[in-house]
């Protein structure tokens, strides 16, 4: 009897004990979070595009391919959710230009808790939306190890220079400037330096934030464009998962895939090419408050611990690669600070964790909470989502249906709250068009470039 109750006991922990060894990883897992530039849902080819992304799918497939993840439509504010785990009215940077709000003094990034657990970090690629980075010492504060950085070059009068993006880009390289070499491809010097880092630091647990500068226009030809007149865009992604597929190489030859969890995600959408998702036209662009300009790829590639082949549907934020990057590297958030994002720890296991049951988009003083199917704006205006990407349906105020009044309420409960926490809550009183125009191109003495 005894040996019975024994057994029957051993039957019922197991899977407790089961569910308990998957919730943590078997050590700290390098991670690698890629931050692809203007690269929206019409540009990645297991989203339905018509380009060809091999290498992007392949981890997809092998991985968990998130349908709803959710961007700012500019640049500077997605990346600083990114960072900071917070939204924009909470750091200030709610457009681009407005990076410099953020600083080390008032925003804690997330290479600095990650560098607190433990872990080697570097960063490689576009910085420049954020508060300027140009020393060691800059990049101590903001946690960082190790830089490389485009565009960072100042002269004595406060002009920047040095802002080709693709051939010959000037790099900050750990506060040392390499001139550009217009030999040379800017996103092979940073897979070179990434590549180096991850070699140099493969002993140890290692974060790499690798915000590559591709696909931002103005394109250029890739060392791989061929003809008199090739299609730069389908190029210049065909580029960017070739870059991929050789950094998913370089873990492969160092026995690094299965410790290490690769993030690919964009940063907005897309501004130009096919612009269609399965065939059809997607609704809106970089630059503007709708699916198409706010709505990204991400995938979640973990050999051995994230599923394969998972779809899934549940809301994201980039703001909740800061709690989840914390859990997963066993770190602690920062005290005594207002964290947006919900982590996806859990998911990254293939467990259900806590979706959101919506997701907070901000560009200036415009905004909306949206949920799995309804999507309300400060101004009241009201969309069923059925059909997103692709289009969004207006729903009349005096609507009779009951589900789409009970959500329009949830969804002003969820959206007067984060007003009401606004220091800057009575601009977004103002009204504001129906789709917002874009930042004028001009840039004030000083101001970043994106």
């Amino acid at each position: 009897m005894k040996r019975t109750f024994t057994i029957l006991t051993a039957l019922l922990l197991a899977p407790l004990a089961a569910l308990h060894a998957a919730e943590k990883p078997p050590q700290k897992p390098n991670i690698i979070y890629i931050l692809a530039d203007d690269f929206g849902l019409p540009d990645i080819g297991c989203y339905g595009s018509v380009y060809k992304t091999p290498n992007l799918d392949s981890l997809a497939a092998g991985g968990t391919r998130f349908e709803y993840c959710f961007a700012a439509p500019l640049c500077a504010p997605s990346r600083a959710m990114g960072m900071f785990g917070r939204y924009g009215f909470r750091t200030g940077v709610t457009d681009n230009g407005l990076g410099a709000a953020a600083t080390p003094q008032s925003e804690v990034c997330i290479a600095k808790v990650l560098k607190q657990a433990g872990y080697a970090t570097a960063v490689a690629g576009k910085w420049s939306d954020l508060e300027y980075l140009v020393t060691p010492e800059d990049a101590a504060k903001w946690g960082f190890d190790e830089f490389m950085i485009w565009g960072e070059r100042w002269e004595e009068n406060g002009e920047q220079t040095g802002r080709a993006r693709y051939w010959g880009p000037d790099y900050n390289h750990n506060g040392k400037i390499l001139s550009g070499d217009k030999s040379k491809f800017g996103p092979d010097l940073l897979h070179g330096f990434v590549v180096d880092f991850i070699r140099q630091r493969r002993d140890q647990p290692f974060f790499v934030y690798y915000p590559t500068p591709m696909i931002h226009y103005k394109l250029q030809r890739t060392p791989d464009s061929t003809g008199d007149k090739p299609n730069l865009h389908a190029d210049n992604i065909a580029y960017l998962d070739k870059l991929v597929g050789k950094l998913v190489a370089e873990l492969d030859s160092l026995k690094l895939r299965e410790k290490t969890l690769l993030v690919f995600v964009g940063d907005n959408g897309s501004t130009k090419g096919a612009h269609t998702v399965h065939g059809r036209p997607v609704h809106g662009k970089k630059g503007e408050l709708n699916e198409g300009g706010c709505r990204v790829p991400l995938i979640f590639n973990w050999p051995g611990t994230t599923p394969a082949g998972r779809v899934s549907k549940d809301l994201v934020s980039l703001t909740d690669f800061f709690p989840t990057f914390t859990a997963l590297a066993g770190g602690a958030l920062p005290a005594g600070v207002t964290l947006d994002g919900h982590s996806l720890a859990p998911q990254a296991f293939g467990q259900p964790g806590q979706p959101r049951e919506w997701v907070y988009v901000q560009l200036r003083s415009d905004r909306y909470v949206r949920d799995a199917r309804w999507k309300l704006t400060h101004t009241g205006d009201y969309f069923d989502m059925k059909d997103a990407p692709w289009q969004e349906i207006p729903v009349a105020t005096d609507s009779t249906n009951a589900e789409a009044q009970s959500a329009r309420t949830r969804l002003k409960t969820a959206l007067d709250g984060l007003i009401a926490q606004d220091p800057n809550k009575d601009a977004a009183a103002k009204p504001a068009p129906a789709t917002p125009e874009p930042p004028a191109k001009k840039k004030k003495k000083n101001q970043k470039a994106q």
